[in-house]
């Protein structure tokens, strides 16, 4: 008689389907590396072509990232003026200098404020002597026409615009000040301008990312295109549209990714030209800003941007292409 088989206990059935998965998944990574570096290789047998694509698409993603980097080191410039901001209190012609310095130091004590300046009558008066070249005209008046001034120089707590605003407010209360005065208007502008940049560089990504589309497709466009004969042959040994669309997608994955990196190198390259003059021009203004250059987070951004693109470009160029292509 026959013994019949005696089932495999539980553990070694659950043991043997898990270092089933394990080898289905290794196998399956190891054809798509094998893929990733033939394709690497094919796109290496037209050096020229591939770099000329390549560097399209570099220069495509290389002017919307280096605006934006322009734009952040004009945000860091205007945040270094608007630390600079200050409020001109001009008091009543009748204040005496006892209740300016009094009034000064009582502003000293504010919370938003960092530090006060008074400048009295008579030395408002020899600075615009000195400053105005009217000095022989000044001395047939006989009164001081000039008032009192309190130079304010708001802290960290009111150097926005909005807060600096409250505290102009503030400020006019005090029975002593007759005006009031704060040029903000330009950096309002400024920050306005800069705002509208800032959506025009958007548009200008979403178009220029358009147009990378259109370059990663139109380029596997022309590979299918190529390869066509190939492909009609693999199609009637039984390939699979998965198994035929795999290298083109890695293709459009290399193209992104070698735009990306040309982009890197483009922008760095430029802000190193530029970088000279900014220098030359900060020294002239007496003022330590340095050029920003592209950090890790945004070389990473870019480049993953970038390598999605190609890889968006050649799917829907492939999806579209390949099913034209059918054995007769």
């Amino acid at each position: 008689m026959f013994r019949r088989n005696k089932p495999l206990p539980r553990r070694e059935a659950i043991s043997g389907r898990q270092h089933g998965l394990s080898m289905a998944v290794k196998t399956y990574l190891l054809r798509h590396a094998q893929v990733l570096v033939s394709s690497l290789g094919q796109l290496s047998r037209t050096p020229v072509a591939t770099f000329m694509t390549a560097a399209v698409i570099g220069i495509a993603l290389a002017l919307p990232t280096g605006l934006h980097v322009l734009l952040d080191n004009a945000q860091q410039l205007s945040g270094g003026w608007q630390g600079a901001t200050q409020i001109s209190l001009f008091l009543k012609t009748d204040t005496t200098d006892f209740q300016a310095r009094t009034l000064a130091n009582r502003l000293r004590k504010l919370g938003e404020v960092e530090d006060v300046h008074y400048i009295s009558r008579q030395q408002a008066l020899n600075e615009f002597k000195a400053l105005s070249g009217f000095g022989d005209a000044l001395k047939a008046l006989q009164d001081n026409p000039l008032p009192a001034v309190l130079v304010i120089q708001p802290n960290n707590k009111a150097r926005s615009p909005a807060s600096t605003s409250l505290l102009l407010a503030k400020l006019k209360a005090y029975p002593e000040v007759d005006i009031a005065q704060l040029d903000m208007q330009w950096i309002k502008r400024l920050y306005a301008i800069m705002a509208i940049v800032r959506q025009g560089v958007v548009i200008l990504a979403a178009l220029l990312g358009l147009a990378v589309l259109l370059v990663v497709g139109n380029t596997i466009r022309l590979a299918i295109q190529s390869r066509r004969a190939e492909i009609v042959v693999i199609k009637l040994i039984g390939g699979t549209d998965a198994f035929i669309r795999r290298p083109f997608l890695y293709s459009g994955v290399w193209y992104g990714l070698l735009g990306g990196i040309i982009a890197v190198i483009a922008i760095t390259v430029a802000l190193l030209i530029i970088s000279g003059p900014v220098g030359q021009l900060a020294a002239l203004y007496q003022s330590p800003f340095k050029l920003s250059y592209l950090g890790l987070g945004s070389i990473v951004n870019l480049l993953m941007a970038s390598t999605l693109l190609g890889l968006l470009g050649s799917w829907l160029a492939v999806g579209k292409h390949l099913r034209e292509i059918e054995p007769t």
